[in-house]
């Protein structure tokens, strides 16, 4: 493990003081990417997204929400982008607020592949081989059939990269500490990954090695960008989502997309839906030098469990993780750090319908201990 610690007054490791690259963390908790649908139509941050993320700046690390580097790449309504002025303008507001609260962000930088339709960004969306979205997705008219995405060419494969590197730099321009490559859950990284998503016959489709070209090609120019200790990559090795399936080749995926990038000086690798028990996990923990942020599986669609993933963080830590990603958690309590910490009890995430509806309500109106505590005693 890569980072200086010192003895946690609570007894835990989630608890203590860290560093990631240059960055000082207040503790090992790290608010997971969470896609709200909150910005404007143009993908412009709003002013209820500063207020959310500085409600919840005690996190060790914020790592905000999956953002389009480029018009192309947006996925769903609402998402923000990071290809405009006005979108860097309103993200530095975020980054602003977050800061003065005493927090530190990256921002997850979020190319929807395939995962896209014209009604949403006004583009076909692009993929590594034309091979729609099985299951359709939500546009501004309900739930719509997706369409052909276009085949990239390796020149557009080449300034999609670029696009990625002209991200991050607007995003450290914005104010971010660094930015995260998002190459899991059926977004366009992971399209290349996958065989069933990837039929190409040229450099980048084929073998395992073929595969992992596009991935490794962003992660790096991001980091020439802005430095690679700056970039984090997020993964989902074996997790079927949006209609990508590794075709048991998930271990040959990983292990070769990990040694390439293990000596880049990353600032970390961030994997979803952990499992301490499991080999692979166990194996790219050692195949990988630097920080390793692990987010457990607590299940979706189920309630949490009552401790929020303290239980299950600290497991993994106990595995080698360096830091724990928690995501509900995060999204119904603005202070999770100081509940897990006290092992108060949480907030419930309340109807789900509004986590992706727009406004204040399921997003910013959530109470802390503080003014739960203020209103029993009102009562």
């Amino acid at each position: 493990m890569t980072n200086d610690t010192v003895n946690s007054p609570a007894g835990s490791r989630l608890f203590e003081p860290t560093r990631l690259g240059p960055l000082a963390l207040p503790n090992r908790l790290v608010m997971a990417p969470l896609t709200r649908n909150r910005a404007a139509a143009d993908g412009v941050p709003t002013p209820i997204m500063a207020t959310h993320y500085a409600q919840r700046a005690s996190a060790g690390l914020i790592i905000a929400e999956g953002t389009t580097p480029n018009a192309v790449g947006q996925t769903y309504p609402d998402i923000p982008g990071i290809h405009t002025p006005a979108q860097v303008d309103g993200w530095r507001a975020v980054t602003g607020a977050v800061r003065a609260a005493g927090g530190r962000m990256f921002l997850q930088l979020q190319h929807g592949g395939r995962i896209g339709h014209p009604d949403n960004s006004g583009f076909t969306p692009v993929a590594p081989s034309p091979l729609p979205l099985p299951d359709g997705l939500h546009t501004r008219a309900g739930h719509t059939a997706s369409v052909v995405p276009h085949e990239l060419s390796p020149e557009e494969i080449r300034a999609t990269v670029a696009d990625y590197a002209d991200a991050a730099r607007r995003a450290v321009g914005a104010g971010f500490e660094g930015v995260e490559v998002h190459s899991a859950n059926g977004m366009l990284p992971h399209q290349f990954l996958a065989p069933n998503t990837n039929r190409r016959s040229d450099a980048y489709g084929g073998p395992v090695e073929n595969r992992i070209r596009f991935a490794v090609e962003v992660v790096r120019a991001v980091a020439d960008a802005i430095g690679p200790e700056r970039v984090g990559l997020r993964v989902s090795p074996g997790i079927a989502i949006n209609g990508v399936d590794e075709a048991g080749e998930t271990e040959a995926i990983y292990t070769a997309l990990v040694g390439a990038l293990a000596d880049e000086g990353l600032a970390y690798l961030h994997i979803i839906f952990a499992d301490p028990e499991q080999p692979l996990f166990r194996a790219l923990r050692q195949a990988w030098p630097g920080t390793l942020i692990a987010n457990p599986d607590l299940g979706w669609g189920v309630p949490l469990p009552p401790d929020g993933g303290r239980a299950a963080g600290e497991r993994l830590l106990a595995a080698g993780a360096d830091l724990i990603s928690l995501g509900r958690g995060f999204l119904a309590n603005p202070d999770l750090v100081e509940r897990l910490r006290t092992g108060a009890p949480l907030n419930a995430v309340r109807d789900q319908y509004l986590m992706y509806t727009g406004g204040e309500e399921g997003y910013n109106d959530y109470p802390t201990l503080a003014g739960t505590r203020g209103l029993a005693a009102a009562v």
